[in-house]
């Protein structure tokens, strides 16, 4: 027999256990399903060797409770895995969530019924619930991109995929290790594993743009003072004020030599700002030029800074060559922060592979077979990234009104109104969906605000006696347009990156975050719900529900 509910919740990570905690205070009764053994989300799965937050930890920090965010205490700038892993389990006990989530189960359908105006939902281990409302809370960095690399069941060794990292510690002592992939999580690892492994070689496509997190213990004078007033960082951070990014801009206002452009200075002002931006550390970098991410020019003058910081640090000149990025706009691929990255070159058990010259022919039992040489190894760590935010929600059998696809409505790219809801598929939501600030933002900061959104709706329905809530196929096409044009205004469509799918082969080419920034995305939002929630359709004509606490009843 199915359960019943008023809404199912798919995932227990960050943005889960906050709609989970925000729907159980209005009074509904709420599953939620969770494919890892445990809460976390993309922290429970991404352990990896120096996996760290590239957020600080005072502003990666729910702000819904005032006494959580000023009782816990973080311990570096920017938190490791095992600490926010340690956090979340801390709030999942705190707000005893763990009773409405069923873990080790992976949804594999979600159907809507249209008689009875009810979501059903099915997992791999057999459940079956049904409820009103449906809400994906499955991550945008939550489905592992498999690389094309012909042989690689045939390696003998051990194969470690980061983005799925056995729970158990890894010793890569006394190993020849390689790993592929050189974005944000393989910067963040090979510094890490070159301290242990005997040697490590990195195969290298793409180089990217690393900027130092300069990271430390924080200071508890500093937390003290900031979080006397942490209502005003959270302000700064919702409206962008801080980047969006919650990197302390609100607590160092004297750290501000921006220019507005860079393209009519001296090239030694342009190097003195972004010299002060880089000394502070972290993605707060790249807010020290203006118009960086619209303009060639300051673009390029930017772009040539951190490959003259790249040369200075990497002694061997061939080696810093391949490091210096040329195949895209700086900040148009996720840009990175390192601790000791371009640093970790110069050591002598560390091999770069440029596969742009030297492309990888095969994988052998013995290692990685070359065009001209086989390279030995013991253990391989794949770092390729993920299939970036809509993975994980067309690996489900998702279905709307008359049994349509979501597969079939997202052929052409991912089209939604505000990154919420799709047409056609009544009372399901997407927490931080294409469409929305999401990745390109503090993702707490877009998750809370996505959450007290749909918490909004909800309310707004459950006052009215509205049964449903449609997005309309006008304002998903208005917003579609927007978010475009928006990208197009920016070099974010030069990167090549997972931004656009480029990095998943067959995948339509659509730019899928929304550039604007929080505050201004924020704004278009409140402007909805104060206009009757413009843009959705709400009815009252499905059955009315029987289940004590439905929504509308």
């Amino acid at each position: 027999m199915p359960e019943r509910f008023d809404a199912v919740v798919v995932g227990a990570g960050l943005a889960g256990l906050y709609m989970l905690h925000r729907l159980r205070g209005m009074g509904l009764s709420v599953r939620v399903y969770e494919a890892g053994s445990d809460v976390g989300g993309t922290w429970y799965w991404n352990r990896y060797p120096g996996a760290r937050c590239d957020v600080e930890s005072l502003a990666y920090s729910y702000s819904f409770s005032d006494e959580l965010q000023q009782q816990w205490e973080w311990t570096d700038r920017y938190p490791p895995q095992p600490e926010i892993l340690r956090y979340i389990n801390h709030v999942a006990d705190r707000f005893d969530l763990r009773r409405d989530i069923r873990f080790e189960r992976r949804v594999e359908s979600a159907r809507f019924n249209e008689a009875e105006c009810l979501w059903e939902v099915r997992s791999d281990k057999g459940d079956h619930a049904r409820a009103p409302f449906c809400i994906m809370a499955t991550g945008c960095l939550s489905t592992p991109f498999e690389p094309d690399l012909p042989g690689l069941e045939d390696f003998a060794g051990g194969v470690y995929r980061t983005n799925l990292w056995p729970h158990e510690n890894v010793r890569f002592e006394g190993r020849r290790v390689g790993i592929f992939g050189t974005g944000s999580t393989g910067i963040q690892a090979i510094p890490v594993i070159a301290r242990e492994a005997a040697h490590l070689t990195v195969f290298q496509r793409t180089a990217n743009y690393s900027i130092p997190a300069v990271n430390g213990p924080l200071d508890p004078a500093f937390v003290r003072a900031f979080k006397a007033r942490y209502a005003e960082h959270r302000e700064h951070q919702r409206l962008g004020l801080s980047m969006g990014a919650g990197d302390l801009e609100a607590a160092a206002r004297d750290m501000k030599p921006m220019l507005p452009t860079a393209e009519k200075v001296t090239q030694a002002e342009v190097n003195r700002v972004c010299e002060a931006y880089w000394s502070r550390g972290g993605a707060h970098f790249m807010g020290a030029i203006g118009d960086v991410m619209s303009n060639e020019a300051s673009n390029r003058r930017v772009a040539d800074f951190v490959r003259t910081r790249i040369r200075a640090i990497v002694r061997d000149p061939e080696t810093a060559e391949t490091l210096c990025p040329t195949t895209h706009p700086i900040g148009t691929k996720r840009i990175c922060v390192d601790t000791d990255y371009y640093a970790t070159y110069n050591r002598p058990n560390v091999s770069l592979i440029n596969l742009r010259k030297t492309p990888v022919e095969s994988i052998e039992p013995q290692g990685v077979r070359l065009a001209n040489r086989l390279v030995e190894l013991d253990d391989l760590v794949l770092a390729t990234g993920f299939d970036a935010m809509t993975g994980a929600l067309l690996r489900m059998d998702i279905r709307g009104s008359h049994g349509r696809k979501l597969s079939q409505a997202w052929r052409d790219g991912p089209r939604t109104y505000l990154g919420l809801m799709v047409p056609g598929f009544p009372n399901l939501f997407t927490v931080t969906g294409p469409g929305s600030p999401s990745v390109l933002s503090n993702m707490v900061v877009s998750i809370e605000q996505h959450v007290e959104f749909i918490a909004g709706i909800l309310e707004h329905m459950r006052e009215r006696g509205y049964q449903s809530i449609r997005a309309n196929p006008q304002a998903e096409a208005d917003w579609t347009a927007e978010v475009a044009k928006r990208a197009n205004a920016t070099l974010y469509s030069k990167g090549g990156s997972w931004y656009l799918g480029a990095n998943v082969e067959g995948k339509p080419r659509m730019f899928m975050p929304y550039v604007g920034g929080v505050g201004a995305y924020r704004s278009t939002c409140e402007s909805v719900a104060a206009n009757g929630y413009r843009g959705f359709n709400f009815r009252r004509d499905a059955p009315a529900a029987t289940h004590a606490g439905a929504s509308g009843s």
